[in-house]
């Protein structure tokens, strides 16, 4: 505080030390400056008078150096009265007079008209600052207040001479910490009354300052990207981004939503929790969302003239405190777009519409359709630009992109402003051709590929490779079959001979020897033709050799079991024990046992070729 008021001593002596321009005098002065929220307002009412020989056409303004930095916006309007309001501003420049202080910036204002000697003019004078007010303390906890400090002098800073000026500062509450007091000094409320002040001389400076309760939404977009993109199938769509910050008091300590929820107004007076958006009129399809994804806490209504949206948060906002997220809209294209001479122009608004946002840097980018050309921009302020070009979905070239930045935004910026541009009708048909020829195009294709033959030529080698070789699997399917015959054909044997220690009938024994053996010789003969073929059979080559030692092991088998059964019988009608029958064909059934492993070998080894 004191250093800051040690450069306001300084900045006194250099302004008391320059010149005045004698050509006019600031007969009357008004001020009004407006702390309510935290973007500072100085509205000023000034009546200039020339009291020189020579005509003059322009004012001078001048702001403190360590004002000026934090100055935002500028305007200047003819007063007609508290009941009427110009809509004429009066063109502001920078200006950098001779022989005035350093310390100071100038701007100057044109005239309607030049002022001849003795002539007057009143106008209106509006300036808007951001960051001028300074949380003192710079921390605080969950449940303290949040106050702030603003600077500024008593007397109305000008190089001209004042003959009467007075000042009112508009605090948002009635409490204050302290506050400069001088000679006519009045305080009403949440007002303090500073004059009036007669025969002020050029550069008069009396530093004052307020220390003040201000527990308004700090809300400081650090940066904002707005995205605008017209369609000519008649829709806006509107994207904005925000990194959002509180930018009052840092938070200290621990927080507890608990106290907070409870008493939000005392555990929580300097955060905010919602933001209010006033979209225009139609407005629709509105999503408020951020990186994880939709938030629901949001409230829209709208009339006519305007559609409110409220939006909150995921938390509350304390000082310091950051998020992100994003909000989207549609407009219809008629309320926006429009045509004169030739050409197609954008007029939409150029700023955020939340209410009292301070953005530190504001990027806006509109997204013109593809074939666009001979583009212009027409702002009611200087800002940088530059173009670039964006690709979506069925674009060829991509779109023209206007790309628009500003710093230190206020909401007084959230003015008309336009962009010209040429467009073709007939380009409009571009995306829906492009539609068309693809699925005539895929149809097409479809209907050639079901009536082609795209098989592989008969007389292919692959083809007759490939013919081949499934004729081969078919012959040994077959040979599978009759193989698969062959060996229940042997299993019925074997049954015969147990039947036969069973029971002791010869008989019904010799029978089924005589049924298997004239099964056996069919399948033998069925199975000749098959080998004949494999044989001959190039694509055979590979399993040839497995199928003619499946055929020999069960030929071998078939002749031991057939050995077996008939030394079994003939045991029986000589009378022999069973224990002697055994032992009469016990080497026969090791081998019968051994072959039949080997044959079931071969069986599973060409299930698998």
């Amino acid at each position: 505080m004191e250093i800051s008021r040690f450069g306001l001593f300084l900045f006194t002596i250099a302004v008391l030390a320059s010149p005045a321009l004698s050509d006019l005098i600031l007969s009357k002065v008004d001020r009004r400056i407006y702390l309510t929220s935290h973007i500072v307002r100085i509205s000023s009412t000034l009546k200039v008078e020339n009291v020189g020989p020579e005509t003059v056409s322009e004012v001078l303004l001048a702001f403190p150096e360590l004002q000026a930095k934090n100055l935002a916006y500028l305007m200047a309007i003819p007063h007609e009265g508290k009941a009427k309001k110009s809509l004429i501003s009066l063109p502001v420049e920078v200006a950098n007079p001779k022989d005035m202080p350093p310390a100071s910036t100038f701007y100057s204002v044109s005239l309607p008209k030049g002022l001849a000697e003795g002539d007057s003019f009143m106008f209106d004078v509006l300036a808007v600052f951001t960051h001028a007010l300074r949380p003192i303390p710079e921390q605080i906890t969950q449940a303290d207040i949040q106050l702030v400090v603003y600077q500024e002098s008593a007397y109305y800073l000008s190089p001209y001479v004042v003959k009467v000026q007075s000042l009112s500062v508009k605090l948002p509450d009635s409490r204050i910490e302290s506050y400069t007091k001088l000679e006519n000094t009045k305080i009403h409320d949440s007002e303090i009354k500073y004059g009036p002040y007669e025969n002020l001389p050029a550069f008069s400076y009396s530093p004052i300052v307020v220390h003040f309760e201000s527990n308004q939404p700090f809300a400081v977009a650090q940066e904002l990207v707005r995205e605008v993109e017209i369609s000519h199938w008649g829709n806006v769509q509107v994207t904005e981004h925000y990194k959002l910050v509180h930018g009052g008091a840092q938070s200290k300590g621990e927080f507890s939503r608990l106290d907070f929820q409870a008493r939000p107004n005392v555990r929580g007076a300097s955060a905010f929790r919602y933001l209010v958006a006033n979209l225009p009129p139609r407005a629709h399809s509105v999503y408020y969302r951020d990186a994880i994804g939709n938030i629901s806490t949001s409230r829209l209504w709208g009339d006519s003239k305007k559609t409110e949206l409220w939006i909150e948060p995921r938390y509350p906002m304390f000082g310091g405190w950051k998020t992100a997220f994003t909000i989207g809209y549609g407009l219809p294209l008629q309320d926006f777009l429009y045509e004169t001479e030739g050409k197609r122009f954008l007029n939409t608004t150029f700023s955020s519409p939340m209410v009292e946002l301070v953005i530190d840097t504001l990027i806006l980018k509109v997204v013109l359709p593809e074939g666009s050309s001979d583009i212009s921009v027409a702002a009611p302020f200087p800002v940088k630009q530059w173009q670039e070009t964006k690709v979506s979905h069925l674009d060829i070239d991509g779109r023209p992109v206007v790309v628009l930045v500003k710093n230190n935004v206020v909401p007084e910026h959230n003015q008309y402003f336009q962009v010209y541009y040429k467009f073709n009708k007939l380009s409009m048909l571009r995306e829906p051709l492009m539609l068309i020829s693809g699925f005539f195009f895929f149809f097409v294709a479809c209907i050639i590929y079901m009536r082609a033959d795209i098989s592989i030529s008969k007389s292919s080698p692959s083809y007759l490779a490939k013919q081949q070789w499934e004729e081969v699997q078919a012959a040994i399917q077959q040979f599978q079959n009759i193989i698969s015959r062959c060996l229940t054909t042997h299993d019925k044997l074997e049954a015969s001979l147990r039947d036969l220690s069973r029971t002791g009938d010869v008989q019904a024994c010799k029978a089924a020897r005589k049924t298997a053996d004239g099964l056996l010789k069919e399948l033998s003969k069925e199975l000749k033709p098959l080998l004949t073929f494999l044989q001959s059979s190039p694509s055979a080559a590979q399993v040839l050799p497995k199928v003619e030692e499946l055929v020999a092991k069960e030929r071998e088998l078939q002749e031991k079991l057939m050995v077996k059964h008939s030394t079994v019988v003939d045991g029986y009608e000589k009378k022999s024990g069973a224990r002697d029958i055994e032992n009469r064909v016990a080497l026969q059934q090791q081998k019968i046992i051994a072959l039949k492993q080997e044959v079931d070998d071969l069986v599973e080894f060409i299930d698998e070729i």
